[in-house]
Formats: structure tokens, sequence, C-alpha cells
């Protein structure tokens, strides 16, 4: 089971929204909680820390989801060690939170992000939606087409346009595919460079309550 933060609402309910964040590369799962302010009073917050040591492969005291190798590209085998173990965290997240969930939405800042939308296009269904902040598509993901996988869940991409460590060039090529194959997609891009702003998460939490 993955270590994780859990911020609940003061009434837990069933059918509650719960946004599952998973946090960047070489950080912790207490980063992500920063922003459960800015979340609806009623939803639940979950962030679980990435099962990899970012320490190996140049990444610092903290946490990894993969192994980077460079522009579009990951370590195919550490993604999906990350994808299992993430598998069986949320069969078990309804469990750990008390409450039977409504719509789970998966998302996450940098490796976060491109973790969630990895995890939702290889497995349609799994989540109701996806909250990409900066991260990028991997090249050797195959994106459905959504009329033969209608359950693909919409994905939410916001990005900085000064964003030095995953250009927004990469957005641009990542968007680009999955509005080709058809896939949901609502894109807003922000005057910031590799973090996430307070606009940001407005707009995703718009995004999540617009979902049906």
């Amino acid at each position: 089971m993955l270590v994780h933060d859990i911020s609940r609402p003061a009434e837990r309910r069933n059918g509650a929204t719960v946004v599952v964040l998973l946090h960047g590369r070489g950080s912790h799962r207490g980063d992500m909680q920063a922003i459960y302010p800015l979340f609806p009073e009623e939803w639940f917050l979950v962030t679980p820390q990435a099962p990899h040591p970012g320490h190996p492969w140049g990444y610092g005291p903290g946490w990894a989801w993969y192994r980077y190798v460079s522009d579009d590209q990951v370590d195919e085998v550490s993604l999906d060690q990350s994808m299992r173990s993430l598998d069986a965290f949320l069969a078990e997240l309804p469990e750990r939170l008390g409450i039977r969930p409504g719509r789970i939405a998966l998302g996450g800042f940098s490796q976060g992000g491109t973790l969630s939308m990895t995890y939702a296009l290889t497995r349609p269904g799994s989540v109701a939606g996806v909250l990409n902040f900066s991260g990028f598509l991997p090249r050797h993901v195959d994106v459905p087409f959504s009329a033969l996988s209608p359950s693909t869940a919409p994905i939410f991409w916001g990005h900085g346009f000064r964003d030095p460590n995953i250009p927004h060039v990469l957005a641009d090529r990542g968007r680009g595919r999955l509005l080709q194959a058809g896939v949901p997609l609502e894109s807003k891009d922000y005057d910031i460079g590799h973090w996430m702003a307070e606009e940001e998460v407005a707009d995703a939490v718009d995004f999540v309550t617009g979902i049906e």
C-alpha cells in the first residue's frame, strides 16, 4: 500500500467527491496537501507517495513515480510499477476513506500529472476525470480513440507558458494526440513556470464539478 495523507471534510458522506493527487519528482505526499483549502469543503483530498526513492536517479531526497529519460520518454518499467501500486491503492480507497466515494478524480503535478494521464488512458473507466498540472503525455502510451473507448475519462490539462522543466511544446504535442483521438480535453495555459497557480486550481475545481 502506498503511504498517503488524507484531508477529510468535517461531515463525511457517501457519494462525496474524492480527488487523488500525485506529487512531482523528488517531492513527497504532503506537498499536494497545500492546495486543500482551495477545494470545496465537502471534498476529500488524498495524496499518495510515490514508491521509488528519487535519490538513485538524481532527484534529491524525495520520491518519484518513474525514471525520466528525455523529451517525452520515460522508463516504462518504473512507470508500470507505479501504476500497479496505484491499482491496489485505488481498490482499497473506500476502506481507507470510510465512505463510498462518488466521482474520483485522479491528477497530479509534473510526474504526477504524467502518471495520472497514463493511468486513465490505459485503464478506461477507472476514474471519472484527470487533472494534469504541467505533466506530459509519454510517447509510448497508446491513446485510445474515444469512439472505441467511450469510458475514457475527460482530462484537464493546465500548463505554464514559461515552464523550463516541461516545455510548453510538450503540452502542444500531447494535447494534439489526445484531440486527434477524440479524448475529451480541457486545455488551460497560464503565464507561469513549473508550478501551480491558484487560478489553475480554481479552473480544475470547476472542471471536476462539471463532470457528469
